[in-house]
């Protein structure tokens, strides 16, 4: 019988930037899967950004949205990380804040040594991506292990999660 080949490109760390929206769930799934079939632990990433993109009020100072913000993100991973382990997937989680998403997520992959990243679209078209360009674009332009691109459906589509899975992650 021949001796079993393995390959180098076969990862044992795999990067899922996650924001919480339908989009990145259907990646946990999809990474979930991945880790569980190499074997490879999944490391979950979500960025706050240091600006909001929102207008805040003035009685709403920055440090206390970026409080709350990192609070709703600490909860919500803690889930995907007990959903994880329940399924015998090694996982770790981290929370950043910058102003430069995918610049954060390069940190991320850099620091962890990551060997692929699962990353989804959000589906959205139009003059915003089109003017400031999309975050999953910027980390294709950057990257520099493999990358596994998710495309969305565009929002409102109604789209069912393609795994026809009925989870919730968080």
């Amino acid at each position: 019988m021949p001796e079993a080949r393995v390959f180098p490109s076969i990862p044992t760390k795999i990067l899922l930037p996650i924001d919480f929206s339908a989009s990145s769930q259907v990646a946990l799934e999809m990474a979930a899967d991945l880790a569980q079939h190499f074997h490879a632990e999944l490391c979950l990433v979500n960025v706050i950004p240091f600006f909001p993109t929102t207008t805040l009020p003035d009685m709403i100072p920055e440090t206390e949205y970026i409080q709350e913000a990192r609070t709703f993100a600490e909860r919500h991973l803690e889930k995907c990380h007990a959903a994880l382990i329940a399924r015998g997937i090694k996982a770790s989680s981290s929370v950043e804040v910058g102003n430069d998403i995918a610049g954060n997520i390069m940190q991320v992959v850099d620091r962890e040594h990551i060997d692929l990243v699962v990353i989804s679209t959000h589906g959205i078209s139009g003059w915003h991506p089109l003017i400031f360009g999309s975050i999953a674009e910027k980390v294709i332009k950057l990257v520099q292990c493999p990358l596994l691109l998710l495309r969305s459906a565009k929002p409102d589509s109604g789209a069912k999660n393609p795994s026809g899975r009925a989870s919730e992650w968080w």
